[in-house]
């Protein structure tokens, strides 16, 4: 057992959800020197995300797509893209937005579009790249590859990490290019697998 498939230095690297743990992980590991796109949004439909990168993020978070769905926290307001399906529980504060009006939109709006707009260079300039997403299937990795593959201009990984019924890392040995895809326990995934996540990062690293 071993992550041959990802391990080695990377220029960038970006989580793609679906929750924040990606991006949690890939800060507790030190492979996290900036923010992307989808760091800290729910984007349950991976097919979603594939779309926006055929879109180029052209209509991410556009604001007559949004919708309040309510509060997250007492802190944080709820909202979805529903062109999308993307909730934002980060972004909006209920200090200076409200149920009916998202008054910071033009700020947040503003981060989101810079958060993208990195990803994008990065797509063309870094010369590899590392996406970690978790909660794909097989099918809906595949179509992320063969769409990655038709836009990236150099080389670029994708870590999977899916939950299940197991007691450590568990490879499925997917037959799909630059995918390593693995399944972690899942009776506690946010704090529990700490110790599997920086086995998975082991001799992954940043080339700063």
């Amino acid at each position: 057992m071993g992550n041959d498939q990802i391990k080695g230095g990377y220029d960038a690297v970006f989580s793609l959800g679906d929750l924040c743990l990606g991006a949690i992980q890939l800060k507790k590991n030190g492979l996290r020197p900036f923010s992307g796109p989808l760091d800290w949004m729910g984007t349950p439909q991976l097919p979603k995300v594939r779309e926006l990168f055929e879109k180029r993020f052209a209509d991410f978070m556009l604001l007559e797509n949004l919708r309040i769905i309510g509060k997250a926290t007492e802190q944080m307001l709820l909202v979805l893209d529903e062109r999308n399906t993307i909730y934002s529980n980060h972004d909006f504060d209920t200090m200076r937005n409200s149920l009916t009006k998202l008054r910071m939109y033009p700020q947040v709006k503003e981060k989101l579009d810079r958060r993208a707009n990195r990803l994008l260079e990065s797509l063309h300039s870094a010369q590899r790249i590392l996406f970690v997403r978790t909660n794909a299937s097989f099918e809906e990795t595949a179509e992320l590859e063969h769409v990655l593959r038709s836009i990236i201009s150099n080389d670029f990984r994708i870590l999977v990490v899916n939950h299940g019924l197991v007691s450590g890392i568990v490879e499925k040995h997917w037959p799909i290019n630059n995918v390593y895809s693995v399944e972690l326990p899942n009776n506690e995934i946010w704090e529990g697998n700490n110790a599997l996540w920086t086995q998975l990062f082991q001799d992954v690293y940043l080339i700063r």
